[in-house]
């Protein structure tokens, strides 16, 4: 009677060979093998340009402008490398694909720019108010004044409100005085939507950035 040692298993395990695209288990079954994922490919933010640019030939403007029509890649970017300038795909989407030479690093610098100023005028204006009293100190006046220049730096309206106290609302001439004092000063960065005013014992103002 035959006996297999455990040398004759190993090489009995060694003659026995999944086929392709299956692995042993360790009860020796086939099991099927996963593929691997090609990891993904990094993409770059912006446009492409230069030697990124995979299309054959392109529809060319050269740096004045000029519409140059069709022409290969390859003179394409030696154009741009002649002009010491870079070629700028800017219609990817065209057939071929419309390409510019230009200065990438300033082309990227008013883009931002634009991106910037769209964004602003998106921005929901709000109404900031800002309350005052008569007989405020000027280190109080200060620190109010440096909030309403933050708040037209963003963008923002403000609502100037003077409260009177008392015996306060006979000399009404102060607020009057206090508010054209703002408006004098920020005449600059702001202009009045709505002049002082009373409302109760309360007097009103309201700037808008210009």
């Amino acid at each position: 009677m035959f006996h297999s040692g455990p040398a004759t298993v190993a090489k009995t395990a060694e003659a026995i060979r999944a086929p392709a695209g299956f692995d042993l288990s360790t009860q020796g079954e086939l099991a099927i093998r996963r593929p691997m994922k090609a990891p993904p490919v990094p993409q770059k933010d912006g446009p492409r340009i230069n030697r990124d640019i995979h299309a054959l030939e392109v529809q060319l403007i050269d740096a004045d402008g000029k519409n140059q029509g069709v022409v290969e890649i390859l003179q394409a970017q030696q154009l741009a490398d002649d002009a010491g300038l870079d070629l700028v795909e800017i219609v990817p989407s065209a057939d071929p694909p419309v390409c510019k030479i230009l200065d990438y690093g300033k082309f990227r610098f008013l883009e931002q720019k634009k991106s910037a100023e769209a964004r602003k005028k998106q921005k929901i204006v709000e109404i900031k108010e800002i309350k005052l009293r008569p007989g405020i100190d000027d280190h109080d006046y200060g620190v109010k004044m440096k909030a309403v220049r933050r708040f037209f730096e963003e963008g923002d309206k403000v609502k100037v409100t003077l409260r009177f106290r008392g015996r306060e609302m006979a000399h009404q001439e102060l607020g009057f005085r206090l508010l054209e004092r703002v408006k004098s000063e920020t005449g600059s960065i702001a202009k009045v939507e709505a002049e002082p005013s009373m409302e109760g014992r309360q007097m009103i103002m309201v700037l808008a950035p210009k």
